[in-house]
């Protein structure tokens, strides 16, 4: 029998205690576990930012962060942004500038941004063009994306 880890993670404002292999992904650990799907498996490698969370308010691939790693922590997924049934600024934003295509990459990229403007509230869009940088999206060509990460609040160059 394989030993389990115990955990207890705060997931969109939600503590959870769970026992979990100690390989389990946090990917894994939120499609499965707990029913988030919003963040998608791409890659799973870390290579396309499909499955970027924010723990304590940073950005990870939850691909390749250990489940374990977010004991006593704060994950923020994409299902987490709404608020009493209205979506975040950024979701609104990417709705009006056409930023969202097949939608595969968008939970991720998202989150990747939320974590931008909380750094950094006026990036340039040069600023916003490296701060996505790990997440790559094949439908819109990164112009709706920057437009409309850049509409609340950055700076054109």
């Amino acid at each position: 029998m394989k030993k389990k880890v115990k955990l207890k993670v705060n997931v969109n404002g939600d503590w959870i205690d769970k026992e979990v292999d100690p390989r389990t992904t946090l990917l894994d650990f939120l499609r499965d576990h707990l029913g988030y799907t919003g963040t998608k498996r791409g890659c799973d490698e870390g290579d396309c930012g499909a499955c970027t969370v924010l723990v304590e308010g940073k950005p990870v691939n939850s691909c390749l962060f250990l489940a374990a790693k977010a004991h006593r922590k704060k994950v923020l997924t994409i299902e987490g942004l709404q608020k009493d049934g209205k979506l975040h600024p950024l979701q609104e934003a990417f709705i009006q500038h056409g930023a969202v295509q097949c939608g595969f990459c968008t939970p991720g990229m998202i989150l990747t941004a939320k974590a931008l403007l909380d750094q950094n509230s006026h990036p340039t869009e040069s600023e916003v063009r490296k701060g996505i940088a790990g997440n790559l999206c094949r439908c819109t060509g990164y112009h709706q994306i920057v437009e409309a990460i850049l509409s609340l609040g950055g700076v054109h160059e």
